[in-house]
């Protein structure tokens, strides 16, 4: 009986490459939203902050960022596990219970995210016990992540960990390879919460300033620790600056400062499409360097291409509808809250 080979790409590398990237932007888009403006509302200070119209209504959204969150993260991992399935494969069994446990503890964060987003004004004191339980949970899912991510770039470390410990509660050992990269990702993501803050309570003045202040702080924060994690990077530093990575850093940091500006005139969909476009750049970096590390112990490149063209297409419809549906409910949301405001 001869098994089935599923050895195979169902689509040029380029084109899945691409739609990865564009993915993972979109699904860190969400989760930054929802990570880092938990961060920003919890240890942002604001008189009256559970009380306050803004902070409420950003509270209300959580759970819809949650959904965004988990349903956008769906595309960009199975097309990883489409390129790298053996590496990916083989570090989440090393962190095999780890891994499996983040089912559980995304389903308890939903839980305490519709608690906290329906409590009503007069319970509003466990919101902050709810919205810190999420939080620590969702640190949770992204330390696995990172540690997991991380470990598969590295066939040699996770073949140690695994002859050395198979009861799969293993962490990638090599801090220094991922550590930095993990606390990049969450300045990033309190940049964008603040940046987040800001804009639902741009009519606010008390909001907006928190906001801003989140946003300028977690920005510098990125850039310090993005330096840091590049200096962490020692013999792979020189062929990532001889690669086109070093450009798109500076892309990237250009249009982060560029958002700044526009910020704080008030101007958010310029400084959004910069902010966006600084994360984008940030993943094609990320795809680079993965690349660079792994090297030949895993070339997609040499993986055979049978295309499955209808798959692809309908996938693409969906996603195109489902973006369209997206921009439309965020305009309902918007357009609703000006012209409450104005009534």
């Amino acid at each position: 009986m001869n098994l089935p080979d599923y050895n195979f790409l169902p689509a040029p590398l380029w084109l899945i490459t691409t739609l990865h990237v564009v993915t993972l932007t979109l699904h860190f888009v969400a989760m930054n939203f929802l990570f880092g403006g938990l961060i920003v509302l919890l240890l942002g200070r604001l008189d009256g902050k559970w009380q306050n119209p803004s902070v409420r209504r950003y509270v209300a959204l959580l759970p819809t960022a949650m959904a965004a969150t988990v349903t956008l993260g769906v595309a960009p991992l199975l097309f990883l596990q489409l390129t790298y399935h053996g590496p990916v494969y083989s570090a989440a069994i090393v962190s095999g219970w780890l891994w499996l446990f983040i089912t559980v503890v995304v389903i308890v964060a939903y839980y305490f995210l519709y608690g906290a987003a329906f409590s009503a004004p007069v319970r509003a004191g466990r919101v902050p016990l709810l919205l810190t339980l999420s939080v620590i949970a969702l640190a949770y899912v992204s330390f696995v992540y990172s540690s997991v991510f991380s470990m598969a770039e590295r066939p040699d470390l996770y073949h140690t960990l695994y002859a050395a410990d198979q009861s799969g509660r293993v962490v990638n050992s090599d801090l220094r390879a991922w550590v930095p990269r993990w606390l990049h990702m969450i300045s990033g993501a309190i940049t964008v919460g603040g940046f987040s803050v800001g804009l639902l309570g741009r009519n606010d003045e008390r909001v907006f300033k928190l906001g801003r202040t989140w946003f300028v702080g977690g920005m510098a924060a990125a850039v310090v620790l993005g330096f840091v994690y590049l200096f962490a990077l020692g013999d792979l530093l020189l062929p990532l600056m001889r690669s086109p990575a070093m450009w798109l850093i500076l892309v990237s940091l250009v249009l982060s400062l560029g958002s700044l500006h526009f910020y704080f005139k008030k101007k958010f969909i310029g400084a959004g499409l910069m902010l966006f476009v600084s994360l984008l750049a940030m993943v094609v970096v990320r795809h680079i360097l993965r690349v660079i590390v792994m090297g030949e112990s895993w070339n997609p490149a040499t993986i055979p291409i049978r295309p499955q063209w209808s798959v692809f297409v309908i996938f693409l419809a969906c996603f195109v509808v489902a973006i369209a549906l997206v921009g439309w409910m965020l305009r309902m949301f918007f357009g609703d809250r000006a012209r409450g405001q104005a009534s």
